[in-house]
């Protein structure tokens, strides 16, 4: 018959039209345990609103271009005068305005603020994580900014606005505003302290004048940037506009754009400050003080955008295993890809548990909820931004050859799955702030413990890896070179008590033999086959 080998049979249609927010149990659990009920239904209501756009074909279409066609630097104009701008996709500004209007920068103005933006990040990653980046930057800057009271009441409203505005112009005449940052430089990476920026002070109070460059400059299109500069008194924090109250443009010279692994759809540049104007935030030497509210604030960003990364992995597969059939069956029902689908599920759940609980503690605010994020945050940001890559590239696997073609979505999510990871400090730094706060700060460990506590006795294998931990602290001799093994031990110990409270019983079985009583090997699909593996795919199948 003509054209009878052109029939397509057995091919999944694409995972579209639903609701990401919706039917992800594990992310509703979490926000209806966190949320005050009173905020429940507005706040269902709108995260189910914003789920439906970013599990439609129309917003998916758009993350693929802003991917296919990445931002363009134009260093000058057609008459050759110096103009240094970034050129993005229309379907990145349509992203990035609708990232803005959902409120990913308005956490710090609202009830439960935290909670539900966490969940809405968590949702709006699984778009398009590169516009995460301004979002989350401009989201962090208010605790910064907030050192500085007087620059906190001029800066804040702009911050947290629902209004994308995307045209450079003096930010006193925009109805919201997009925040940069600029730490790094080329002879220091990490380690801040070895900036060579220099800052000038000018006659007008709190102004100063920069000269330098940063290695990496996130989001260069973006309204002010928080940078770290070396003033008279010490490495300081300021704000740099990038336009000036007057019209004029500050200088902001981009040298070249980054030509990233992944996240090709947000412009990362080398930029040099040359007479630059800028606002001293805080007091001269406190710049690691004054910015590391934005630093905590971003790392947990990276946290929730790993969750949000790995669990769009996650519905994925179990999604092309749920109607692609192999050797007379469904694929989801073989017992061993149930097995790798339910290991990758435990993966994705622990992850946005343990994120949207720090989140809530950002809402609760106490004193003994700052002491718990002091500790569980770079901890968390070590394992989770770490876990994220293999659970990519196995849910990659798992839809065969068509996992590893760009159409499918796949290979995107495997490029971006290392991001988070290496930014806001990679893996050593997360490690050794989770031991400068074992060493600085003893609350910090007590609300560590207290949390962990309030699971004792639930299971023998949590209590007995609780156990292990604790004996692991009480010997800080020589720690710096077992630092991951410590924050590993600490994040997993943080994931079991709070599934083992919280999550169904198959979860939490499963997560405490496999990766805290040893009953699991080193790949995916290494689960204890006594388990029950359907009951914990079928939870993570994305169906409302």
């Amino acid at each position: 018959m003509a054209g009878s080998t052109h029939t397509v049979s057995n091919q999944p249609e694409p995972l579209t039209g639903y609701d990401v927010y919706g039917a992800d149990r594990a992310l509703v659990e979490a926000v209806q345990r966190h949320l005050d009920p009173a905020l429940l239904d507005e706040a269902h209501g709108e995260l189910s609103a914003l789920g439906r756009s970013a599990g439609s074909a129309q917003l998916q279409e758009w993350g693929a271009q802003a991917n296919e066609f990445p931002p363009r630097l134009r260093t000058h104009d057609r008459y050759g005068r110096r103009i240094d701008e970034v050129e993005f996709h229309p379907a990145w500004h349509r992203l990035l305005g609708k990232g803005v209007a959902a409120g990913l920068t308005s956490a710090w103005t609202r009830p439960g603020g935290h909670v539900r933006r966490a969940a809405a990040f968590l949702v709006w990653t699984q778009v398009e994580a590169g516009n995460g980046c301004p979002l989350s930057m401009t989201h962090a800057a208010v605790p910064a900014l907030r050192t500085d009271p007087e620059l906190a009441a001029e800066w804040e409203p702009r911050l947290t606005s629902t209004v994308y505005d995307r045209e450079l112009r003096p930010a006193h005449l925009k109805a919201g505003v997009l925040f940069g940052m600029g730490m790094t430089e080329k002879q220091g990476g990490s380690d801040v302290r070895a900036n060579t920026t220099a800052a000038r002070p000018l006659a007008e109070a709190g102004a100063y004048e920069l000269t330098g460059h940063k290695w990496f400059c996130s989001a260069p299109m973006s309204d002010g940037f928080l940078v770290l500069a070396q003033a008279p008194g010490g490495l300081t924090c300021f704000l740099v506009p990038r336009v000036l109250d007057d019209g004029t443009r500050n200088v902001f010279l981009i040298q070249r754009l980054k030509d990233k692994l992944g996240n090709r759809s947000n412009a990362s540049a080398e930029v040099e400050f040359d007479g630059t104007w800028a606002r001293r935030v805080g007091e001269e030497g406190r710049g690691v003080a004054a910015i590391i509210g934005m630093v905590a604030a971003t790392r947990l960003d990276c946290v929730l955008g790993s969750a949000g990364l790995m669990r769009q992995a996650v519905a994925q597969a179990v999604h092309h295993c749920s109607y692609r059939e192999a050797f007379g069956g469904r694929l989801v029902d073989k017992p061993l890809m149930r097995n790798v689908l339910a290991d990758l599920a435990l993966e994705s759940e622990a992850a946005t548990t343990l994120a949207l609980r720090l989140a809530a503690a950002y809402d609760d605010g106490g004193e003994e909820e700052r002491a718990l994020l002091r500790i569980a945050v770079p901890a968390a940001k070590y394992w989770v931004t770490k876990r994220c890559a293999p659970v990519a590239v196995e849910a990659a696997e798992c839809l065969g050859g068509n996992g590893y073609v760009e159409e499918s979505g796949m290979p995107r999510l495997v490029r971006e799955s290392p991001l988070n990871s290496i930014w806001e400090g990679a893996g050593n730094v997360q490690a050794l702030d989770v031991l400068r706060a074992l060493r600085r700060e003893p609350r910090a460990l007590d609300a560590c413990l207290m949390e962990i506590g309030r699971s004792r006795g639930a299971d023998h294998r949590l209590d007995a890896a609780a156990k292990n931990l604790l004996t692991e602290l009480g010997d800080l001799e020589g720690v710096e070179g077992r630092a991951r093994r410590l924050a590993e031990r600490l994040a997993l110990v943080l994931q079991g008590s709070l599934l083992v409270r919280f999550a169904p019983p198959e979860v939490a079985d499963a997560f405490c033999a496999a990766r805290l009583g040893g009953d699991g090997g080193a790949a995916f699909g290494t689960l204890p086959s006594t388990l029950d593996l359907a009951a914990v795919v079928e939870r993570a199948r994305p169906v409302e």
